[in-house]
């Protein structure tokens, strides 16, 4: 009787396994926007945009499109990428990653230059090359990358679509820039893919602008370089119709196909899960949905090309990836990579720094088990390189709460966290040291207009910081002992949200360090940060 119930429970496990069912959306939460996906043998690669952030273009493994987990950076070298001076509207924009002959290749763009380049690895955990840039086509951005029978092929967009035969080896051009069209007529036409699918080439973009209006249309040729006839059932995907007019997510579009070694095909898009009246404040999230395309015929979303946060659809065989710790403890993770990467820091995956940061403020070797901090004169409201890493809201509610030692806070250094937007806006919970003395204050960075709402004293050298919200506000509060904390002060999303302060980019929980002299030899150590 045992042998049959064990038995029994093993087919079961079995049987789920083979028939997983549903999984939430977003796919990966928090700022991770313009997806690219490619498959490599059983297993799928996935990067996203960056911006002004460093380490840049994050990528990410998964077996099953569900659960991912993130194994490197493709920028990860100042040598790879100059950041100085990027914002939230400059930067890394809209990588496409594809898989050819054993090799990874990820092509992007950079503003404010507009210069195109690619890099590429044999393995996507580790360093990857230094740029081969695309010299013919400066301007306009979303570049990808299609082989067809051998050959590669450069598709970019520049007021229309365009494609050009590449040298891969050096990014040379090799005969004329053919013109693919400007899509369907909506605004900004832009993420163009080729796939190559039972005689046809499927020409897959994304139009409307990134905002509410944003969707994917498809268009398909017998030929690769046109002419592409539109699908009637254009937009495959958008929730900008009555039907999901009260849907939390919005704004899908600059999607992307994969094709599952079981046949499945599915799609990897963004969107954005709003908050109030149709803001948001945590960016643009990975978004994923089923796929069905039958042969000689258009790929359908999802049945009707919407998709919700809990899907109930069949999946792939579900693996569960490593996922991040509810409280990052700082300790060292040495990595194989070279001195001047940002790797050999040995900060945790998915925490990145604004421009190219100067790698002599971090430290995790100098006190083990703790994050030292050194100031910069560079502050959070400056577009440069503050003292300053961070990782992403990823929910709407939320708390993040950090134990800082302040015992070599010196006279005149600022510490703290911050729930942080862009340079004029964020709001910080901040220490500093005046006459010897520790105060802890809010500070809520507005446009021009900085405010504090309360300043209490500090007995002792530490300090526990939180920032915490409940969708309709951010709480800035502090505690000596982690259990009895004072409100600071408590102010709206919506000033934190892409709607009101525009930018591509969503709202980062970062740990600071900052001063007016740059002959401040203070430092702060972070033990923790918890985020819930």
């Amino acid at each position: 009787m045992m042998k049959k119930i064990a038995l029994a429970i093993v087919l079961g496990l079995q049987l789920t396994m083979g028939q997983a069912q549903g999984f939430k959306n977003p796919v990966l939460p928090g700022f991770h926007a313009d997806p690219s996906v490619c498959r490599a043998g059983d297993g799928f690669y996935l990067v996203n945009s960056t911006f002004q952030y460093f380490p840049g273009v994050p990528v990410f493994h998964s077996k099953d499109l569900v659960n991912w987990e993130q194994v490197g950076n493709c920028l990860s070298r100042p040598s790879q990428v100059d950041l100085k001076g990027t914002d939230g509207n400059s930067g890394i924009y809209a990588p496409t990653i594809r898989y050819h002959e054993g090799r990874f290749y990820m092509v992007t763009t950079v503003f404010p230059s507009r210069r195109h380049f690619y890099v590429w690895t044999d393995n996507p955990a580790g360093e990857w090359s230094e740029p081969i840039v695309i010299d013919f086509a400066i301007g306009s951005c979303d570049p990808t990358l299609f082989w067809d029978d051998g050959r590669c092929y450069f598709l970019w967009k520049e007021g229309d679509i365009k494609i050009c035969e590449i040298d891969v080896t050096t990014g040379r051009k090799i005969g004329e820039i053919h013109h693919l069209g400007t899509g369907l007529g909506g605004r900004y036409p832009e993420g163009p893919h080729i796939y190559k699918k039972d005689g046809y080439y499927y020409l897959l973009l994304a139009e409307g602008g990134t905002e509410h209006g944003h969707h994917v249309n498809i268009l398909r040729s017998r030929s690769l370089f046109g002419p592409y006839e539109p699908n009637p059932a254009n937009p495959i995907l958008s929730h900008f119709n009555m039907k999901m007019q009260n849907s939390n997510i919005q704004g899908l579009g600059h999607a992307d196909l994969v094709q599952a070694p079981d046949g499945s095909w599915w799609m990897i898009c963004l969107g954005y899960r709003t908050s109030g009246y149709l803001q948001h404040v945590m960016g643009r999230e990975t978004m994923l949905a089923p796929v069905q395309w039958e042969e000689g015929g258009w790929p359908v979303v999802n049945g009707d090309g919407t998709l919700q946060t809990d899907m109930n659809c069949k999946t792939l065989p579900l693996v569960p990836m490593a996922q991040d710790p509810q409280k990052e403890g700082f300790n060292f993770v040495e990595r194989k990579a070279p001195r001047d990467s940002y790797h050999s820091l040995g900060l945790p995956m998915g925490w990145m720094s604004l421009c190219n940061a100067d790698y002599t403020k971090y430290s995790l070797t100098e006190r083990q088990g703790f994050l030292r901090l050194r100031p910069s004169t560079t502050d959070l409201s400056e577009t440069a390189s503050p003292t300053f890493v961070a990782r992403r809201q990823t929910e709407l509610n939320f708390s993040a709460t950090a134990l800082f030692d302040l015992s070599h806070l010196t006279e005149g250094m600022q510490a703290g966290i911050t729930a942080y937007a862009a340079p004029l806006n964020h709001y910080d919970v901040v220490v500093e040291r005046r006459d010897g003395r520790l105060f802890v204050k809010s500070n809520v960075r507005l446009g021009q207009t900085s405010h504090s709402d309360k300043e209490i004293e500090l007995n002792g050298n530490q300090a526990y910081l939180r920032i915490t919200s409940d969708r309709d506000f951010y709480y800035m509060m502090a505690s000596a002992d982690g259990i009895n904390f004072t409100p600071l002060a408590k102010m709206e999303y919506r000033f934190l949200s892409t709607e009101t302060i525009g930018g591509f980019t969503g709202v980062m929980l970062g740990l600071f360090a900052q001063c007016r002299e740059e002959t401040n030899q203070g430092y702060v150590d972070v033990d923790w940060l918890e985020y819930l």
